[in-house]
């Protein structure tokens, strides 16, 4: 640490937050750090909540900025992190560290120090990621399949079995399923065929379901609505059941047969990870490090990462005055990976503690699975790519962007037609809207690449990619 009490901006960002935004300020001036060695910024990223009214009404101590639009996360993090008064003309002071820490989660007590503390591994530390765990605590369901084929049209992905809508008590609550890095991302779903989301599995994954029985001694029934392109065995394991189906037997009028399957769930309740620092997967792609994981201590280690999560870091001053602040044109998602990922290039390095614990109530606003989150997700990483990646790495992504397209549309807006089904119009419109949205944005990601300031080669950073 710079000092023994350095001073520290802790900015949050709020867009209808409602009560989580309250939350949130609650267990931040709850913080164990000198109340002179802190101030909360809050921004208003053009909500139409009766929030700010109630922050200016009920904490006082709380700066407020108000841009009265919504600036996206890049927008609104970087106002907080720039202005030097509040929307009132108060005086922001200077900092030494400035945390960023979503609206939907709340902070232990020690959280700061934590954080504080990761910067001892060095002068060239520029963030510490904090330990973030879901605010909710789960019971799951092992998913496991006896084959996987390649998904094909473009798409290399291994896929097993679809899951295209859960009951819980024969109740729908998707808002309490969670599907971990045994499954694919989601990909655009067809009302038509009473599908209410699709998440391909991989060979084995796993749902987490949000608890929420008053009493976890009280048995529950989950039913999951699965189909696959051609037969296979799936498993559903849980703490007290085991059910095996053989799934994707026939088609009905060329279309897939969906099936119910009934599992039951016992009493075993566990807390899972949210992020514990961020990694560089295959291809390009930047997530949480440990997500879904059930935690049994495995992260109980400070450690080196190649990336820090927006949700709950501390940064140093002088990393942004070095590396800038977030990408605007990004909007939200992946906007932390590019600042890492500029970071790295200039040498800074990233470190992830244990000792700061942030509960984290996930996606509360845009949705995982949303089409807000998916167009950004899947763009902003083929941006993120031609900005920082090796060029080998972010012409592919690219390319293969622009030939899944072309597959897709061909494939669900002719093909479909000429063998007499109804054209699948939301994943082929979704690809179209991607690839229009990349495109435009290209020019100005190459023209950033090459006036980078880099201390390190591209290609050396790729040692950090992991399999997930």
């Amino acid at each position: 640490m710079t000092s023994p009490s350095p001073f520290v901006r802790i900015v949050v960002l709020s867009f209808d937050g409602g009560q989580m935004t309250i939350d949130c300020i609650d267990s931040l001036l709850l913080t164990a750090w000198p109340a002179d060695g802190y101030e909360v910024v809050m921004v208003d990223n053009g909500s139409l909540d009766d929030v700010t009214a109630r922050v200016r009404r009920d904490y006082p101590m709380v700066r407020v900025l108000e841009p009265l639009r919504n600036l996206g996360f890049a927008g609104g993090c970087n106002l907080g992190l720039s202005a030097t008064h509040d929307s009132e003309g108060h005086e922001l002071r200077a900092y030494e560290f400035a945390a960023l820490i979503n609206n939907d989660a709340t902070v232990e007590p020690r959280w700061l120090e934590g954080l504080l503390s990761g910067f001892d591994a060095g002068s060239d530390v520029g963030a510490v990621s904090a330990k973030m765990l879901f605010a909710d605590r789960f019971t799951g369901i092992d998913v496991s399949v006896s084959e996987t084929t390649v998904a094909g049209g473009g798409d290399d992905r291994t896929i097993g079995v679809c899951v295209s809508a859960v009951r819980i008590d024969g109740r729908r609550e998707d808002q309490r399923l969670q599907f971990d890095e045994g499954f694919h991302g989601p990909v655009a779903h067809d009302p038509s065929r009473d599908e209410e989301f699709a998440r391909w599995s991989k060979k084995a994954g796993s749902l987490r379901i949000a608890e929420t029985r008053p009493d976890p001694a009280i048995t529950q029934t989950v039913s999951l609505r699965l189909s696959a392109e051609t037969p296979r065995l799936v498993t559903l394991t849980t703490d007290i059941d085991e059910v095996s189906v053989e799934i994707g037997g026939g088609y009905s009028d060329k279309e897939p047969v969906f099936t119910w399957v009934d599992v039951r769930i016992g009493s075993d309740v566990f807390d899972v990870v949210n992020n514990v620092g961020s990694n560089l997967y295959e291809r390009g792609f930047g997530g949480d490090r440990g997500f879904l994981e059930r935690d049994r201590g495995q992260y109980d280690q400070a450690a080196e990462v190649f990336a820090w999560c927006g949700g709950a870091v501390l940064l140093r001053a002088e990393y942004l005055e070095s590396v800038g602040l977030f990408d605007e044109r990004l909007f939200l998602y992946y906007e932390d990976t590019d600042l890492s990922w500029r970071g790295r290039l200039q040498g800074w390095r990233y470190i992830y503690t244990p000792e700061a614990v942030v509960r984290h109530r996930h996606a509360q606003s845009s949705g995982v699975g949303s089409d807000v989150f998916r167009f950004h997700t899947e763009r902003n990483r083929l941006l993120v790519l031609a900005k920082n990646a090796p060029m080998w790495l972010a012409a592919r992504a690219g390319l293969g962007e622009v030939k899944r397209t072309l597959v897709l549309n061909v494939r669900h807006l002719v093909l479909r037609p000429l063998t007499l089904r109804m054209p699948s119009r939301p994943e082929a419109r979704h690809r179209r809207r991607v690839l229009k949205s990349y495109v435009s944005l290209l020019p100005a990601m190459l023209r950033d690449r090459w006036m980078m300031d880099r201390h390190v080669s591209r290609g050396s950073l790729m040692r950090w990619e992991v399999s997930k």
